[in-house]
């Protein structure tokens, strides 16, 4: 098992590309912190993943449950080897329609969290040999027809940006960061985005989403495990800065 006596962070691990990522380190051996907001899938995420798994409910969109994950960490005297950085939402709608108060909580929640989850983790993470994981998108560098995306787009990019600041900065720590960019993936975020639109808009889509990537199909949460376990593990030592596009082809058209 490639992780085992790992212990990693992973949040909005409960549902999603989160859960599968926090599934397939409890199955490499590690040890799984996960970190949600919604009680009823947490406690559901547990049952599923067993004994190697723990949960820290905390709405990282505010600054209060950024800083409930930070002491519960150092409670615990733990010593993280992984954090993913992948809770986040989506937030489509027109560019001069976007209110300040959706675009700020977009924004708490996919750029504040992680940057500063990361920065008060620092001091539990193993030193040298850590890894950070941030989920980033496709949506960083393209756009979609009919999918207006400027403030979704806008934080991705700068998880983006964070990730390889990060790698120059905590490399001689010897701390690795990296980013995995997602395409679409058929997760209960995306259905309620896509259930959003109205019938025609959302039948369009669907037809261009699944038409234009070169393997055929969207993603499954379950498709971006294998990278993520990799990235912990040590077969990525020399692995940092990476923003890897895993979407089925999609970027490459």
């Amino acid at each position: 098992m490639r992780l085992s006596g790992k212990f990693a962070v992973v949040t909005g691990g409960s549902s999603g590309i989160g859960f599968a990522i926090a599934k397939a380190y409890v199955r490499e051996g590690a040890e799984v912190g996960v970190v949600g907001s919604n009680p009823d899938r947490l406690e559901s995420a547990l049952a599923s993943l067993g004994s190697g798994a723990s949960a820290i409910s905390a709405d990282l969109a505010t600054e209060e449950g950024v800083k409930t994950v930070i002491d519960a960490i150092a409670a615990a005297h733990r010593t993280i080897d992984t954090l993913v950085n992948n809770a986040g939402r989506t937030f489509l709608a027109p560019f001069e329609t976007v209110e300040r108060a959706d675009y700020e909580a977009l924004m708490a929640l996919n750029v504040t969290a992680p940057y500063f989850l990361t920065q008060g983790l620092l001091p539990h993470m193993r030193v040298p040999g850590a890894s950070v994981i941030n989920l980033s998108s496709y949506f960083a560098d393209k756009n979609i027809p009919g999918r207006p995306s400027s403030p979704y787009s806008i934080s991705k990019g700068a998880m983006d940006a964070l990730t390889k600041t990060l790698a120059f900065e905590l490399g001689p720590r010897g701390i690795r960061v990296n980013a995995i960019a997602p395409g679409t993936t058929q997760t209960q975020m995306r259905r309620n985005t896509v259930e959003n639109l109205p019938p025609d808009e959302r039948e369009a889509l669907e037809r261009y989403v699944e038409a234009s990537y070169p393997l055929g199909r969207i993603g499954k949460p379950e498709d971006f495990a294998g990278l993520a376990i990799h990235l912990a593990s040590e077969e990525a030592a020399w692995t940092s800065g990476a923003v890897i596009a895993v979407d089925g082809g999609y970027t490459c058209g």
